[in-house]
């Protein structure tokens, strides 16, 4: 990939629209964005593997049955959270929320 002076005018656009401040917020959004892309082809692409596992047998469908699970696979049970706790992580959420907020109103 060349360095070219299309390069170069895309960038100096973006600093004029955006600002030096905000590219980093706006590049950690694509790279998430593209996290979240990624997964979801990922689990489209096992649903259409697990498609490709039923066989037709005399006219049926036939499931093949599942790989067999060790018990290092399977994750531990989650106990429920109380109500407290609940309302503990709500309440720690909202702070942590306020003070993003406090933070952009300031920059």
């Amino acid at each position: 990939m060349s360095f070219g002076p299309e390069w170069i005018v895309i960038i100096v656009v973006l600093l004029l629209l955006f600002g030096g401040k905000k590219l980093p917020d706006l590049a950690r959004g694509v790279g998430r964005s593209l996290r979240i892309f990624k997964a979801e082809t990922s689990d489209l692409r096992k649903d259409d593997d697990d498609e490709s596992k039923t066989t037709v047998v005399q006219g049926q469908t036939v499931q093949q049955p599942p790989a067999p699970v060790s018990p290092q696979q399977i994750p531990p049970a989650v106990p429920p959270l109380t109500q407290e706790e609940q309302a503990r992580r709500l309440e720690e959420e909202a702070a942590r929320l306020r003070a993003n907020a406090k933070a952009d109103k300031q920059a």
